[in-house]
């Protein structure tokens, strides 16, 4: 059963809104709520809170939090539902915003705190930057979980914000960072409401980036961004991701080329293969790879196909090879692939192969998606 949102106190609407989907969040809902509070932004600012059916104590804390917030300036609107099971982080946030009035959208989970600086540094990249995702450093707490993942997340290159999209760790800015002018948030559309399983900010940030938007990330640690067996983003499947990442590479990158060589010829290189749909497949016509023992065969069969004769792709060397490339490497191998270059390399691949060498599918060595994606890079 839904229940009725907050009536809204009357005045203009906000500068921002803070949008917080919550479900059973009580262990870390005071941490949340007052780096709300502690917020430096000198612009009007609401909290607009959606529960997906709490059964713990959380609505509790938000209504304590309501009149400290309130009496700080900060309007917050609460909406939610009772119903026996929660309808997923997709449909709380659409919620969450359907009921905010901000001009720009400050996304925040609620295991998550904010740094005092999060608003005002985000709203100011957001106003020369419509059509931007503006997205942050984080600090990842515990301290030593997901390393490389977290050093992923706040080391990319500017450009790298974009051509890094079809790595396994997903958005290149993670959603809790995300920060967005609600024209655009609804110009793209709103997340995919499938419930427990499905990768919405994934899909949402795919959809962005078809529609012409751009990627930022203010370099500076602005959430503490926490990691613990309870996160959501653990009940999407390693299948499910791929499946999508796959996909999208297909629609984007592919129709640029009329063949393409795939860089691995080992397991996630024949995985990525077998994973192309039929047209793209005809499309590849070699692997390669460094490692002389998996080209001593000197072709992979695919047997699963329906063509007769079944297709053989062949296993080049990598400078035997012609670009343009489908990376499918983890990113850890990047040094080892990188220095058996002559001149280096970049973005997996080296130089020496030619400007035509295209990073597509770089398969990191851990993701923000837990336990239930380490394998699937053949970590």
């Amino acid at each position: 059963m839904q229940r009725p949102g907050s009536s809204r106190a009357p005045g203009p609407p906000a500068f921002v809104s803070i949008i917080l989907p919550v479900h059973n969040a009580e262990e870390w809902l005071d941490e949340c709520l007052k780096s709300v509070l502690q917020q430096d932004f000198e612009g009007s600012m609401e909290l607009s809170v959606f529960d997906d059916a709490s059964k713990d104590k959380s609505m509790s804390i938000i209504g304590r939090w309501k009149e400290k917030l309130e009496g700080a300036g900060i309007p917050v609107v609460i909406g939610g539902h009772d119903s026996p099971s929660p309808r997923g982080v997709g449909y709380s946030k659409n919620q969450a915003v359907a009921q905010s009035s901000g001009s720009y959208l400050c996304f925040l989970d609620s295991d998550d705190v904010m740094m005092p600086q999060r608003v005002r540094l985000q709203h100011q990249a957001a106003q020369g930057h419509p059509t931007s995702i503006i997205g942050c450093q984080v600090r990842r707490d515990p301290p030593d979980s997901t390393a490389r993942y977290t050093r992923w997340i706040n080391q990319l290159a500017p450009d790298q914000l974009l051509t890094q999209v079809f790595t396994s760790h997903g958005p290149t800015v993670v959603m809790p960072t995300w920060f967005c002018a609600r024209a655009w948030f609804y110009h793209v559309g709103l997340f995919d409401e499938g419930g427990q399983g499905v990768p919405e900010d994934l899909l949402f940030f795919y959809e962005h980036l078809r529609k012409g938007g751009g990627v930022m990330r203010v370099d500076q640690s602005l959430l503490l961004y926490r990691y613990h067996p309870r996160a959501a983003t653990h009940s999407v499947l390693q299948t499910t991701i791929w499946t999508h990442r796959v996909r999208f590479l297909e629609e984007q990158a592919l129709p640029q080329w009329a063949t393409f060589t795939i860089w691995n010829a080992g397991k996630q290189g024949r995985r990525l293969y077998r994973s192309l749909t039929a047209a793209s497949r005809h499309k590849v016509v070699a692997f390669c790879d460094v490692d002389e023992n998996k080209m001593k065969k000197g072709f992979y069969c695919h047997e699963d196909a329906q063509e007769r004769p079944k297709p053989r792709v062949p296993i080049l060397h990598f400078r035997a090879a012609r670009p343009p490339f489908v990376i499918c490497v983890k990113l850890v191998a990047l040094g080892r692939l990188q220095a058996s270059a002559p001149t280096g390399g970049f973005a997996g691949a080296p130089k020496s192969m030619g400007s035509q060498i295209e990073p597509a599918l770089l398969l990191p060595p851990r993701t923000s998606r837990g336990a239930s994606l380490r394998t699937t890079c053949g970590r």
